[in-house]
């Protein structure tokens, strides 16, 4: 059995670490998902203080790499749903994923805190990406 997940995704930062202490909602910028036939979102967690907050996530899609022209991505072209990639206080170092399967060229994702969190709440999300045949994971195409 061949176990070689490394060479055959791309990661990509989509949202860096970060400690959010208000409502402020992180957004990615446009991931160029032209070269890749996997895009997958995984979204870690750290200890979430407030104890009242949710978060709620938000695939988006375009035909550019300007995010703030992406629009909401149709369930039917996610796979898992935003609701279960939606997080609250209690999910403290948990991990969420969803993956993306439509035919766009960018996409984006957007964490938005639902219920004014007020505490410390670390995040990133990393995008994984799996190459077409023919092109390698540790040089993808440009």
């Amino acid at each position: 059995m061949k176990r070689d997940l490394m060479n055959n995704i791309h990661p990509v930062v989509a949202i860096a670490p970060v400690v959010v202490t208000d409502g402020t909602a992180q957004v990615s910028a446009a991931i160029d998902v032209r070269h890749y036939k996997s895009v997958t979102f995984i979204i870690l967690l750290g200890t979430l203080a407030d104890a009242d907050a949710t978060w709620a996530v938000t695939v988006k899609e375009g035909d550019d790499d300007t995010q703030g022209n992406h629009t909401a991505v149709a369930d039917t072209d996610l796979i898992g749903t935003e609701a279960l990639a939606g997080f609250a206080f209690g999910d403290d170092g948990e991990t969420r994923k969803i993956g993306y399967k439509g035919s766009a060229d960018y996409v984006s994702i957007e964490i938005d805190d639902v219920t004014a969190n007020s505490g410390d709440a670390p995040m990133a999300v990393l995008c994984l990406l799996e190459p077409y045949e023919g092109h390698l994971a540790s040089n993808p195409p440009v």
